[in-house]
């Protein structure tokens, strides 16, 4: 199979049954992406699959192939943190930080497609948290969209 991860064109033989969320820690030893109820419902694997967030450990690796897969491990650009992460950062939208990987590939596509609160609660929803309350992390979000505007020259509302 051949599949693009973070930028970076991967190959390699995968058994039909292995989900990417295995692949991707196990093969490729990408160990950001994290395994929670294994059942699609806590939303600490998810991943983005041509720029759609998806739970990975209910998709199968070789449904990646000819795809393009970004974990959290590929959001920094470079030795920068995305204005996502910043925004996570200060605002203490994290404690143990295991749901935050998932939290952070899931918000990365509100930000694209613009957000307002309501909206976050909502498309967030499918994250579960058992340390922060969540208003830290929609906190979090709104202020990475402040800042992502504000780096675009708009003005945010």
């Amino acid at each position: 199979m051949e599949v693009v991860v973070n930028g970076v064109e991967r190959e390699g033989f995968v058994e039909p049954r292995r989900t990417l969320a295995d692949f991707l820690r196990e093969d490729l030893e990408l160990t950001g992406t994290h395994l929670g109820c294994e059942h699609g419902v806590c939303g600490a694997c998810t991943v983005e699959l041509d720029g759609v967030p998806v739970r990975s450990c209910l998709v199968l690796a070789v449904q990646a192939a000819n795809k393009s897969v970004k974990t959290i491990e590929g959001v920094a650009d470079g030795g920068e943190l995305h204005p996502l992460q910043k925004a996570f950062r200060d605002n203490h939208s994290f404690q143990c930080g295991f749901c935050t990987p998932g939290f952070v590939m899931t918000a990365l596509s509100l930000l694209r497609d613009g957000v307002a609160e309501t909206e976050i609660r909502e498309e967030l929803a499918g994250n579960l948290c058992r340390c922060t309350g969540y208003q830290s992390i929609v906190d979090g979000v709104l202020d990475a969209a402040r800042r992502v505007h504000e780096s675009e020259g708009q003005v945010a509302q």
